[in-house]
């Protein structure tokens, strides 16, 4: 759209004149020059106020520069003593360290000495106790060595009833003196039992027999099943029945040995089953006067003959023991005599002893009159009354004695 159109639309729309209009335009075109002399004019005075305020802001600027610089200078100079001072701690903190580290050194070192040492001793006390250790573990070797002898032992008839013999005939022989028992004796039937006891007052000997039915016994350990165990049980008891039978058979010999017999059983363990568990055999035994003993309950036996024995030996030595009693007696009434008459003795040194005291005292107050010159005045031809002279038996020697008293 152009002027002319612009007025046109002018003329159209408000219905002005084309004067009016002009004038309208003049105006509105001396309005539009006088606006841009003001705005050279502001922007004239604008360029200057710029410059003065860029003069202005220059000055200010040269201003902070120098006292940018004034404190640039100042920065510099406290750096420079910071940086002294940051070298002087630095040194005195490395010199510090040194000595810390120095000194943790040191300790360290003492440490590890320390902890050397006792890794040492530790080392040899693990030694030692190794040592030990393998002492034990040789012994525990020897000991399951032994145990296999032992099983092996056991295990074999005749070197069980050797085990078994040779327990009992330790008990004996330790508990009873040489001659009160005998092993593997003949008796009048051929029968050699493995221990008779001799008894006191002439009476018989007592037939201890060792040997024991231990195959049976283990059959029943070894059972697996109730039925196994059982026919253990029935084979332990027939096999126990027949040696009580041998036994009270064999050994027990009217007037020739007692009417009752040991079974010595070597186990206290095996002993109590057969309390326990058997009862009918322990019963069936004592009706056939053999007795089932253990080692303590042997032990205990062998205690009470010990001591029967003793008795009788003191009963037969009762007469000797008598007279000696006697003997002592007078042995005891002789000394009392002489410790009498050794009394005697020393009373009547008691009073020589008092009399010679009496002397001394005497001669010990003359020498301290002799010593302080204190004699009595005497006459030169005789002797006073109190006063009687002593001779010696050479001749040479006369003495004046005094009797003040």
């Amino acid at each position: 759209m152009n002027s002319t159109d612009l007025t046109a639309l002018a003329i159209g729309t408000f219905g002005l004149s084309p004067i009016a209009l002009a004038s309208i335009v003049a105006a509105s075109l001396l309005t539009a020059l006088f606006l841009l002399i003001l705005s050279i004019h502001r922007a004239g005075r604008s360029r200057a106020e710029i410059a003065m305020d860029a003069a202005r802001r220059e000055a200010v600027a040269e201003a902070r520069l120098a006292e940018l610089l004034r404190a640039q200078a100042e920065m510099q100079g406290r750096l420079a003593a910071m940086s002294d001072v940051f070298g002087k701690r630095q040194s005195e903190l490395n010199q510090t360290i040194n000595q810390r580290l120095d000194g943790l050194t040191q300790r360290l070192g003492t440490t590890i000495t320390e902890q050397t040492k006792s890794t040492h001793e530790n080392l040899r006390q693990l030694q030692e106790r190794l040592a030990v250790i393998d002492a034990a573990q040789n012994n525990i070797q020897s000991l399951a060595k032994d145990v296999v002898g032992l099983q092996a032992i056991l295990s074999n008839k005749q070197t069980r009833g050797a085990f078994g013999q040779s327990r009992m005939e330790t008990i004996v022989a330790d508990g009873l003196p040489m001659g009160a028992y005998t092993f593997q004796s003949t008796l009048s039937n051929g029968m050699r039992p493995d221990c008779t006891i001799r008894m006191p007052n002439g009476s018989p000997p007592l037939v201890i027999d060792a040997k024991f039915p231990l195959e049976a016994w283990n059959a029943i350990r070894d059972g697996q099943t109730p039925e196994e165990k059982k026919v253990a049980g029935q084979n332990f008891r027939r096999d126990i029945e027949v040696h009580i039978r041998d036994i009270s058979t064999k050994y027990l010999i009217a007037g020739e040995t007692q009417d009752m017999a040991f079974l010595f059983v070597p186990s206290e363990s095996i002993f109590a089953e057969i309390h326990e568990h058997f009862e009918a055999i322990v019963q069936k035994a004592h009706r056939l006067r053999v007795v089932i003993v253990s080692p303590s309950l042997l032990m205990l036996s062998i205690q009470v003959i010990q001591a029967v024995l003793k008795d009788q030996r003191m009963r037969e030595q009762a007469h000797l023991i008598q007279g000696e009693v006697v003997h002592l007696m007078e042995d005891l009434v002789r000394l009392d005599e002489r410790t009498r008459k050794l009394q005697g003795h020393f009373l009547a040194a008691q009073k020589d002893v008092d009399m010679i005291l009496t002397s001394a005292d005497k001669l010990t107050k003359r020498g301290a009159k002799i010593e302080a010159l204190e004699f009595p005045a005497a006459s030169a031809t005789a002797p006073d009354e109190g006063q009687r002279s002593v001779e010696s038996r050479t001749g040479l020697l006369k003495l004046r004695i005094v009797d003040d008293e």
